[in-house]
């Protein structure tokens, strides 16, 4: 059944339209099992005969199946072995003839396959690209690079390893001397090409990623033919960055040209050699000091240039940290010239900030928060200033300080006029103030000893946060500044600020109300040195209604998906009151509920911002959380229609989350039969395609756990118990769900009688074993021993030690001895959570106290080690997680990353599964045990006592008497 070119091209057409698209993508997945369908595509990518965007779709389509198609997790190939090597012969060539949108795609699909293969498996690869490369066509050397960057770029983050480096050497030795020679080539096209613009564009875009792969070559260590031509690689780079030819200028001012991507990239990686490498390149260093002065000094204002000059900014920085470059601003005339000439212009609001705050608010919001705008002048220029401060912290003070009193004094003649120079006042104060690195907790949390920050916000910055007339930027920057310093801010003080912010969150502009929703969120969740809240609950419930309220106004006011999850930050702060307030939520409940459940209903049609609706099922995880124990029925008749059409779209993005919400809101009443909701999910959870989405399996398997226990009957009765051994075989043979099979092997176990399970435990075992001698991970080993104590403490339910034993007989005489001594044993001590440590404790007591096969099979020492491996764990005796610990999680924080759509999982804080103590009834363990064995001890007949004088060491027998004696 081989796969038909114009159908899948026509259907990739078709998923560029919204009206088809989700149709069209699940046809196409009907293809994806035909054999060579991956070839296939990139025969589409190849064909001049097809449109460029379905060229391009099909590229975009082969980069996606590439991903989630060419290895399993232990590595194996899931495509077959002759596809796999047409793949690696084709792919090169390929992605060198398509023009640069293919390019991307391809260069992606390539990096995803290097991942798993590259070098062992596909050591050609250097010599194919190094055979391919020319000394002057730049459409195929672009190809190579392009390719070469994309594996290569992934040793940037890595940590350093013995394998890594053996990739790297791999590659340095093949590649360097042929990327020395290419670069020389490009430098003499380009100086013999001054007049011809479209070879320059060329041969620079050569240049542009040559210079990222000069970095990427570096980033682990200075390859040694680099070191050699260190000289002439410096002096190629400088040229560069002084370069210029009014061919390559770009017309919009918006927009950056070859020249600046050049520029900025030569900045990026000098910056490395300046931290890595400073005492091979130490020599060579001073003309770029000098070159970059030259550039800050003389650069336009224009948007174009906003990344080269936060990118030069950023080299002045990584100078200024070595001593000898730092001592040469130590003067209090020249630091002046600094702030003058190259902080104050790059620090300072320009129209294009002012237009980008009205035009595009959401835009300016991210740019503006801490850490995401490390590419804007602004951070730049702070990051130096603060590098500065760090050399010379009371003379960079006295000379800024200067500076901001001279605006603000400026301001004072014209308000109205004179604004800007108000808000370069305090950003430069923020600038100097601040010491250390800023925290998503806390912000900042050491301030500058030389300036007063409270005295400061008090004098120059409440006022905009009270006056009604306020410029809607300088009323940002009030907000701004608290939410900066909010960690030194005292509790009273807090109480006096707080409320001006709830009041900004009713300002009609855009980026008003959304920075006070980001800074409300940030103070409520707040806490001083003994955890406890800054802005406490009681204060913030009398708030709510109103806030809440507010906030969903706020959001949808446009009634457009997209427009309605456009500000995640609204959302953030949402989730935060919820958490904040607890079970106050009761008393606002159908609004919170019918909010939030009109939200789905809309999203669900285009989910467009991972942030905004990961927020807003941590929202509805809080409403579940504290509304069900008393509002089950009432959250189940709201949201069970709006998720069920989320499951019947296979809406991706948000399944995961309707299962754990699902999974909550069973969980929140544990007791009493299935409710008729979910009868039709729970059909649905056993498809076995479900767990083919890696983002749904984490909650999928925590849904079927929460519903087993309440259906477990009717389970029975429909012969469904196998169906769920299936989904149980398929989570335990792979390392990355291993842990979800042994919650549903352990879930299976306590919910269904022993004689419905009995025909299938030693399948079950077998599988375990398998895993276990095969394929085991430290992970696996630790689950199989808390599954073993699991199925030996409940002998009061028909499991425990005896039928374990008899059950792994049928496997294989004996077997269970080398399972217990060399496994079980001696990983119980490596138990770190406290309910597994007191399964542990009591599967052990009742091991001693009640195995029939302790006593007459291995009792020459199986019963003094078992009772030794009991002693150790009593030792430090298990103790239940404090109610704290356990709500912990209501202010924990996450920054969840935009995940890819369908293929992440993201846990819901507010839906994380609390744990639970599986024998409430043993409170004092030591007392517990003492009394569990001398009841034994009575049944039998003095046994234990017998085996304790017989088989126990001196040390052994005088901790157990201790135990014992109660």
């Amino acid at each position: 059944m081989s796969v038909d070119l114009a159908a899948v091209a026509q259907l990739l057409n078709a998923t560029l339209d919204a009206r088809q698209s989700k149709q069209a993508e699940q046809a196409i997945k009907a293809e994806e099992s035909k054999p060579a369908f991956s070839l296939a595509l990139l025969q589409i990518v190849a064909a001049d005969s097809y449109p460029q965007t379905t060229r391009l779709a099909s590229a975009l389509f082969f980069k996606n199946f590439i991903k989630r198609n060419w290895t399993d997790e232990d590595g194996n190939y899931r495509l077959p072995a002759d596809e796999v090597v047409a793949i690696k012969r084709e792919l090169i060539g390929l992605m060198i003839s398509v023009p640069p949108s293919m390019q991307t795609q391809l260069g992606e699909a390539i990096s995803a396959i290097a991942d798993s293969d590259f070098w062992q498996r596909w050591d050609t690869l250097v010599d194919d690209l190094v055979s391919r490369l020319t000394p002057d066509n730049a459409q195929v050397n672009n190809g190579v690079l392009q390719v070469a960057h994309s594996i290569f770029r992934r040793w940037r983050p890595l940590f350093r390893s013995d394998a890594l480096f053996t990739e790297i050497n791999h590659v340095l030795s093949k590649f360097c001397s042929p990327f020395l020679q290419l670069l020389q080539n490009t430098d003499l096209v380009i100086s013999q090409n001054q007049s011809d613009k479209n070879i320059l564009q060329q041969h620079f875009s050569t240049l542009n990623l040559a210079i990222k792969l000069f970095y990427d070559l570096s980033c682990q260590d200075l390859p040694p033919v680099f070191e050699e031509n260190l000289a002439s690689i410096s002096a190629l780079l400088l040229r560069y960055l002084t370069y210029d030819n009014p061919l390559l200028h770009s017309d919009d001012e918006a927009e950056a040209g070859p020249l600046e991507y050049v520029k900025a990239g030569i900045f990026e990686a000098l910056v490395l050699y300046v931290q890595k490498y400073e005492d091979a390149f130490g020599p060579h260093l001073g003309q770029f000091v000098e070159s970059s002065w030259t550039l800050l000094t003389t650069i336009g204002s224009e948007t174009k240039y906003d990344v080269l000059v936060s990118k030069a900014l950023q080299f002045l920085t990584s100078v200024t940290k070595i001593t000898q470059y730092a001592q040469s601003f130590n003067n209090d005339a020249i630091l002046g010239k600094v702030v003058e000439q190259v902080i104050l212009p790059n620090l300072s609001m320009r129209e294009s900030d002012v237009e980008l705050f009205e035009d595009e608010p959401i835009e300016f919001i991210r740019r503006d928060l801490e850490g995401s705008d490390s590419d804007t002048r602004r951070r730049a220029a702070t990051d130096f200033l603060r590098q500065l401060m760090e050399q010379f912290e009371k003379l960079v003070t006295d000379v800024v300080s200067r500076y901001v009193q001279h605006y603000l004094a400026d301001y004072q003649k014209n308000k109205s006029e004179n604004w800007k120079s108000k808000d370069t006042a305090v950003y430069l104060f923020s600038a100097i103030a601040a010491k250390g690195t800023a925290t998503a907790a806390r912000g900042v949390q050491s301030t500058n000893s030389f300036v007063d920050v409270i005295d400061f916000f008090q004098k120059n910055v409440a006022s905009d946060l009270t006056e009604t007339d306020a410029e809607a930027i300088l009323k940002v920057g009030a907000i701004k500044y608290l939410y900066t310093f909010r960690s030194q801010l005292t509790q009273a003080q807090w109480q006096a600020a707080f409320p001006l912010l709830v009041q900004c969150l009713g300002d009609s502009n855009f980026v008003v109300h959304s920075y006070a929703a980001i800074a409300v969120e940030r103070v409520l969740y707040l806490t001083d040195d003994n955890k406890q809240l800054f802005i406490p609950r009681e204060s913030v419930q009398p708030l709510a209604k109103d806030l809440l309220q507010h906030l969903f106004l706020l959001m949808t006011k446009d009634s457009k998906p997209e427009k309605i999850q456009e500000n995640e930050f609204l959302m953030k702060c949402v989730m935060r009151v919820l958490i904040v307030i607890r079970d106050g939520v009761l008393s606002i409940f159908d609004l919170v509920l019918t909010n939030l459940v009109n939200i789905t209903k809309v999203i669900r049609h285009n989910p467009s911002n991972p942030r905004f609706y990961y927020y807003h099922f941590e929202s509805l995880g809080a409403v579940v959380r504290f509304g069900a124990p008393t509002q089950a029925q009432k959250l189940e008749t709201a949201i069970f229609d709006p998720f069920a059409e989320i499951l019947a779209d296979d809406v991706q993005e948000f399944q995961p989350y309707v299962f754990q919400i699902f999974a909550a809101l069973l969980e929140a009443n544990p007791t009493g039969t299935l409710p008729d909701y979910y009868q039709s999910l729970f059909s649905a959870t056993l498809s076995l395609d479900l767990y083919n989405s890696r983002g749904n399996v984490p909650a999928l398997a925590r849904l079927l756990t929460s519903m087993i226990p309440r259906a477990a009957t009717q389970i029975v009765a429909n012969n469904q118990v196998e169906p769920i051994l299936v989904i149980f075989q398929k989570l335990i043979s792979s390392k990355a769900n291993e842990s979800h099979g042994f919650d549903l092997l352990e879930c299976i176990c306590a919910s269904f009688p022993t004689n419905v399970l009995e025909p299938f435990f030693v399948t079950i075992l077998s599988l375990l074993f398998t895993r276990l001698n095969n394929s085991r991970t430290e992970n696996f080993a630790m689950r199989f021993v808390r599954f073993y104590h699991f199925f030996s403490a409940r002998d009061d339910k028909g499991l425990g030690t005896e039928l374990f034993v008899t059950l792994c007989d049928k496997i294989q005489h004996d077997v269970f001895k080398p399972v217990y001594l060399t496994i079980i044993i001696p990983d119980t001590q490596k138990l770190t959570r406290p309910y597994d440590r007191k399964t542990a404790v009591v599967s052990l007591t009742h091991t001693l106290a009640n195995s029939d096969a302790f006593v007459t099979r291995f009792n020459k020492g199986g019963w003094s080690i078992t009772c030794e491996a009991l002693l150790k764990l009593l030792i430090n005796p298990p103790l239940p997680p404090s109610s704290d610990a356990a709500e912990a999680f209501l202010i924990e924080d996450r920054d969840v990353e935009d995940v890819g759509f369908g293929v992440g999982f993201t846990p819901l804080n507010t839906c994380k599964l609390l744990p639970r103590d599986p024998f409430p009834e043993v409170q004092d363990v030591k007392a517990w045990v003492g009394a569990y064995l001398r009841d034994a001890d009575g049944r039998t007949g003095g046994r234990v006592a017998q085996f304790v004088q017989e088989k126990l060491s001196d040390d052994a027998k005088a901790a157990l008497g201790l135990v014992m004696q109660g």
